[in-house]
């Protein structure tokens, strides 16, 4: 494990944890079914990783996007490589949604769209509510 993950909320955030990568909710949800996709190395750079951590995202990447179309119905989704606060090699992966979406009595919507996301926005969940999310999003992962 490494910082970044354990920044994220390693082990409580897990939705699942792959042989090298793990996908967790990200504590400040920019669209509803905002994730952090972690490598477990201590890698900083992307080519740092090996053959068979890269190989590996081909998988997780289908389950996500199979996850989240079912559960949210997103648009697009952007899968954000940003390391500049937290070092370890990470995506923030943002779905993205033309209309809004309503969840657990909140209006979620993506500000943003059409154009790139902004970070910093994040939706009014309480902790309840994103125990929920979590909750629904393990329950509902689709592995291939």
């Amino acid at each position: 494990m490494n910082d970044t993950l354990i920044k994220f909320g390693f082990p409580d955030s897990v939705i699942k944890s792959y042989q090298h990568w793990s996908v967790l909710l990200r504590p400040d949800q920019v669209t509803l079914g905002s994730l952090i996709l972690a490598s477990h190395s201590q890698a900083h750079a992307f080519g740092d990783l090996s053959d068979i951590e890269t190989k590996e995202l081909s998988i997780i990447t289908k389950d996500i996007e199979t996850s989240l179309i079912d559960c949210f119905n997103y648009d697009k989704i952007n899968y954000l490589m940003l390391m500049m606060v937290d070092p370890h090699v990470h995506f923030h992966v943002i779905p993205r949604y033309s209309a809004a979406r309503e969840y657990q009595t909140l209006i979620a919507t993506d500000e943003n769209w059409p154009t790139p996301p902004d970070l910093s926005y994040k939706i009014p969940f309480t902790m309840e509510q994103k125990k929920t999310l979590l909750d629904q999003l393990k329950t509902r992962w689709i592995n291939h």
